[in-house]
């Protein structure tokens, strides 16, 4: 029934994800064509391989003309890079593949994800060499 799941709450989940996980929701944000997503090139040569990668959900996110994506979860995406690093992007998720990840198991951790999801640098700001833009605590 249209209009159904719009009262639908946020899951209030930070998940934490492995490397292998976050390169399966990528690919699979590519496959089916979902707007945030990052290059795999860029993901596969750049990600720390041991992982710690939080997704934190945002919104619901709807396509009125492609209603079998809709609606999926719009994340922020905390990455761990190679250099140890973190920086920050969105990825769009669909509901069935978010339940089943492992949640932060503390609170003080998902506080401390959404410090760096606040203040970290950018993909875009890191493949460009810019500092953070984003608003320091």
């Amino acid at each position: 029934m249209p209009g159904m799941d719009e009262d639908l709450p946020v899951p209030r989940q930070v998940k934490v994800v492995d490397s292998e996980t976050l390169l399966a929701l990528e690919t699979r944000a590519w496959t089916l064509e979902l707007n945030q997503r990052v290059v795999l090139g860029w993901l596969t040569e750049n990600i720390d391989p041991a992982g710690g990668h939080y997704l934190w959900p945002g919104m619901w996110h709807r396509f009125s003309h492609r209603p079998e994506v809709s609606p999926h979860l719009r994340c922020e995406l905390l990455l761990r890079l190679r250099d140890g690093e973190q920086v920050v992007s969105l990825l769009d998720v669909m509901p069935g593949d978010f339940e089943p990840l492992p949640a932060v198991r503390y609170r003080s951790e998902g506080m401390a994800v959404r410090e760096l999801l606040d203040s970290a640098r950018t993909v875009r700001e890191r493949i460009e060499g810019l500092p953070s833009g984003r608003r320091r605590g």
